[in-house]
C-alpha cells in the first residue's frame, strides 16, 4: 500500500516522476481527460445557465476504476497534470470523479520533469484553481455551441463529414483570402542595373541608386537607356565611403509558436509532428545511467521568461565552450506579445550541460534534430551581440551613382551557435568590400540592365500561417497544430510545395459561413475571445456571462441560416476516362486525403482510382512502365511505376529523362537546403546544386 498516489496524464510522465518520489508514492497515468462533453449529442443545456453534462469518456471506464481502487488505498490523492487550462480542467475532472475536495492541497504543478523540479514541487500543493478550468471550460463549451449547431447544417446544405470551428474557420478565410490577392495581383514591370566594378586586383559589385542626387525608379526599359546614355566611359569615382559597426541580437527562447515555425523552417517538421516529439522531450527520455529525465520544459507556453537558476547554469557553460567574451555582458528588453499569457518559462532544455552530443545516442533521429534546436537556440539567447562592420561605397560617373554594401563578421556572438531562420530570404552573409577611399577611381565591367516583375504575395506555410495567427491573438499555443491538422483532414485546404491551397469545398464552406455567421470569421471577434478567455482565468469576467453574451447573438444567426441557407450541391467532375470495369464515364471526388477519380455508376460500381500524375520519364528498372508521382500514408510525394506491383521501382527523388553522362544511370534531383542537386542513382556522378 502506498500512502500517496499521484496521478498524471501519460505513463511516460508517470514512470519519470514516479522513480523521483520514491517508495511511498504511487504514480498512474490517466490518458488525458477522464471526462468530457458526449460526441453524440451537444451536451450544453443553453436553458440552464449553459451547463455542461460531462460524462466518462468511452473506453475510459477501465482506467477509472483502475484510479478508483488506488485512491481508495492511498493517504492523499496528488492531481500533476499539465501546468495550464487544459491541465487544470483535467485535473478538476479528476477530483470530480475520484471524491477529491478541490479545495484541499491536492493539486501539484511544475514546469519541467527533472528530481529538483517535482521534489520542489511537492512541498508547495495548492487547491485547484477554479478561474483556470472555467477558462478551459468557456473555450470547450463556447467551441461546442459553434461546432455542433453550425457542423449539422453544413451536412444537410452541402456534404455529411464537414466542421466548422472558431479558429479553424479563420485560418481558412486567411488561406482563401490570400488565394484570392494571389489572383487579383496585376504584376508590375521594374528594372535594375548591376556592374562590376575594377582596380588592379580589387573587385566588387554595386547597382544602380540615384540620378543627379535624387532616386530613381526604373520601371521600363526607356528608364534604364536613359540612365546609360549619361554615363560617360568606364570610369567612376568613389564619392562616399561610410563604415558602421552594427549589432545584432540573438532571438529570445523559443515559445510554442516560435518552435513550430522554426522546426518547419530548419528541420521540415510540421507544426503536429513537432510537437509530438516535443512532448515526448518533455515527459522523459532514458538516458542509461541516469535514468529517464526530462530534457525540456513545458512545451506549450506563450512567455520568453527564463530562469535565473537556468541563467546562472547557461552562463558555465558559454564561459568554459566559448570564452567569457561571449557570455551576455547586459540585460536586454523582452519583447512581450501584448496576447502572452506569461505563464510558464519559455522552451529550453532543464539543464543546458546536457549538450546534444551527450544525449544524442539516446534519442531518436528527429528528437535528436529537435532537442538540439531547443538547446542552441536557448544557449544562444543567452549570449552576447554579434558585432557587424559594415560598409558602404558611392561610386559616381556624371551625376550616376552606383552603391554597394557589404558587411563582415567582426564578432561572431551568439552567431557561433545559432542564426534564426527566415520565412521570407536567406540568412545573413559575409558581403566582404575592398578598402577603399574617397577619390578613388574604379572602372566598370558588365554594365547588366535587368528586367523584374513584381511578384503576389506568397502562400502561406504552415510556419507563416502560424505566426500571422499568433500576431492577430487567434488561438493560443495548444491550439495551433490540431488547427492545421484539421483543416486538412476535412479538405478544405491541401499542402502544395509546402504551402497551403483551398480546395472548392474549401471555397464553398468559407462563402456560407461568411454569409450567415460572418463574426465567426472576424478576426478582431475571435481575438477578443481569447481576450475574454484570459479575463475568466485572471478572476476577472464570469464564464457563463462570456458564453451569454456571444450566444444570444449566435443563435439570432443560427435561425436564420437554417431558414434561408440553400442546399449546394457539388457537382463531379468529369475526369474524361471511362471506368474500366463496366464502361460508365469515371468522375473527381473529394475525399479525406484530396481528389480521387470514382465511376458515376456509384454505387452499382464501386470502382475508384487515384489521380495519375506521370513526369515524363520511363521506367529505368522495367524498361516499360511510366514513372507516376505517388503519396505515402503520411502525404510525401515519392516516385514509382505504373506497372506496381508487378515493377517495385520507387524513388523519393524525382527521376530525369536525361541518363547519367558517366555511367547511362538514372539521374534524380535530389532536394537540397540551399537548392536542387542532380546526381546518378548507379555511380558518384553529381551536378552543382541549382538554387
Amino acid at each position: 500500500m502506498s500512502d500517496y498516489l499521484v496521478i498524471v496524464e501519460s505513463p511516460a510522465k508517470a514512470k519519470t516522476i514516479e522513480r523521483y518520489l520514491g517508495k511511498k508514492y504511487k504514480v498512474k497515468a490517466s490518458m488525458g481527460h477522464i471526462r468530457d462533453l458526449p460526441k453524440s449529442k451537444m451536451g450544453v443545456d443553453v436553458e440552464h445557465e449553459y451547463d455542461p453534462q460531462y460524462i466518462t469518456i468511452r473506453g475510459k471506464g477501465p482506467i477509472l476504476k483502475e484510479l478508483k481502487t488506488a485512491a481508495k488505498k492511498a493517504k492523499k490523492i496528488y492531481l500533476a497534470a499539465d501546468p495550464d487550462r487544459e491541465g487544470e480542467a483535467i485535473a478538476w475532472h479528476l477530483a470530480h470523479s475520484l471524491d477529491v475536495d478541490i479545495h484541499s492541497d491536492c493539486r501539484v504543478v511544475f514546469n519541467e520533469i527533472t528530481k529538483e523540479a517535482i521534489k520542489e514541487s511537492f512541498k508547495t500543493p495548492r487547491p485547484i484553481n477554479m478561474n483556470l478550468v472555467d477558462a478551459q471550460q468557456a473555450r470547450r463549451i463556447l467551441d461546442r455551441l459553434v461546432g455542433y449547431n453550425i457542423s449539422p447544417l453544413l451536412w444537410k446544405k452541402v456534404k455529411k463529414g464537414l466542421s466548422a470551428g472558431r479558429v479553424q474557420s479563420v485560418a481558412v478565410r486567411m488561406i482563401i483570402d490570400r488565394e484570392n490577392e494571389i489572383k487579383a495581383f496585376i504584376p508590375e514591370e521594374y528594372w535594375s542595373i548591376k556592374a562590376d566594378f575594377l582596380k588592379g586586383k580589387e573587385q566588387f559589385q554595386g547597382s544602380f541608386f540615384s540620378m543627379n542626387g535624387e532616386r530613381t525608379e526604373l520601371k521600363t526599359e526607356q528608364d534604364v537607356k536613359k540612365i546609360l546614355s549619361e554615363i560617360q566611359g568606364g570610369e567612376f569615382k568613389i564619392v562616399s565611403v561610410t563604415k558602421k559597426e552594427r549589432k545584432r541580437n540573438p532571438a529570445a527562447p523559443f515559445t510554442t509558436s516560435s518552435l513550430q515555425q522554426e522546426a518547419a523552417r530548419k528541420l521540415n517538421f510540421r507544426a503536429k509532428k513537432t510537437m509530438m516529439l516535443a512532448q515526448q522531450l518533455y515527459e522523459g527520455i532514458e538516458l542509461g545511467k541516469e535514468g529517464t529525465i526530462g530534457l525540456i520544459t513545458y512545451m506549450r507556453t506563450d512567455s520568453t521568461r527564463i530562469s535565473e537558476i537556468a541563467k546562472d547554469e547557461v552562463k558555465g557553460l558559454i564561459e568554459n565552450n566559448y570564452g567569457k567574451e561571449y557570455i551576455q555582458s547586459e540585460q536586454r528588453k523582452e519583447k512581450k506579445n501584448s496576447n502572452a499569457q506569461d505563464a510558464h518559462e519559455a522552451i529550453r532544455p532543464t539543464s543546458s550541460l546536457r549538450e546534444p552530443n551527450l544525449v544524442k545516442e539516446h534519442l531518436s533521429r528527429d528528437q535528436f534534430r529537435l532537442y538540439k534546436l531547443i538547446w542552441e537556440r536557448f544557449v544562444s539567447s543567452q549570449m552576447s551581440s554579434a558585432i557587424m562592420d559594415t560598409m558602404t561605397i558611392d561610386l559616381d560617373n556624371n551625376g550616376i551613382v552606383f552603391r554597394a554594401n557589404g558587411s563582415k563578421i567582426k564578432f561572431p556572438g551568439f552567431m557561433k551557435v545559432y542564426v534564426e531562420g527566415n520565412d521570407d530570404s536567406e540568412e545573413e552573409k559575409e558581403n566582404l568590400l575592398p578598402d577603399v577611399k574617397e577619390g578613388d577611381n574604379f572602372f566598370s565591367k558588365d554594365i547588366e540592365p535587368k528586367q523584374h516583375f513584381t511578384q503576389p504575395p506568397p502562400r502561406y506555410t504552415e510556419a507563416r500561417l502560424v505566426r500571422t495567427l499568433e500576431e492577430l491573438g487567434i488561438g493560443r499555443p495548444s491550439t495551433y497544430a490540431p488547427t492545421l491538422d484539421t483543416i486538412q483532414k476535412r479538405g478544405y485546404v491541401t499542402l502544395d510545395n509546402k504551402r497551403f491551397v483551398p480546395t472548392e469545398l474549401g471555397e464553398i464552406v468559407l462563402e456560407l459561413i461568411r454569409e450567415f455567421f460572418p463574426e465567426i470569421l472576424d478576426t478582431e471577434f475571435t481575438a477578443k475571445m481569447e481576450e475574454e478567455f484570459d479575463s475568466i482565468e485572471e478572476g476577472q469576467t464570469q464564464w457563463v456571462k462570456v458564453i451569454d453574451h456571444f450566444y444570444k447573438g449566435f443563435e439570432v444567426d443560427l435561425k436564420k441560416a437554417e431558414s434561408e441557407m440553400e442546399k449546394i450541391e457539388i457537382k463531379d467532375e468529369p475526369a474524361g476516362v471511362d471506368c474500366e470495369e463496366c464502361g460508365h464515364p469515371m468522375v473527381f471526388k473529394m475525399g479525406r486525403y484530396g481528389k480521387f477519380m470514382a465511376c458515376s455508376n456509384f454505387p452499382d460500381c464501386r470502382n475508384t482510382k487515384p489521380i495519375v500524375k506521370e513526369i515524363g520519364v520511363k521506367c529505368p528498372n522495367c524498361k516499360e512502365g511510366n514513372i507516376i508521382e505517388r503519396k505515402s500514408k503520411k502525404r510525401r510525394i515519392f516516385y514509382g511505376c505504373d506497372r506496381y506491383p508487378e515493377c517495385e521501382f520507387i524513388s523519393w527523388d524525382k527521376p530525369l529523362a536525361r541518363p547519367c553522362p558517366k555511367c547511362e544511370g538514372t539521374l534524380v534531383e535530389k532536394k537540397l537546403k540551399k537548392g536542387i542537386q542532380v546526381q546518378c542513382l548507379k555511380c558518384d556522378y553529381k551536378e552543382t546544386p541549382q538554387s
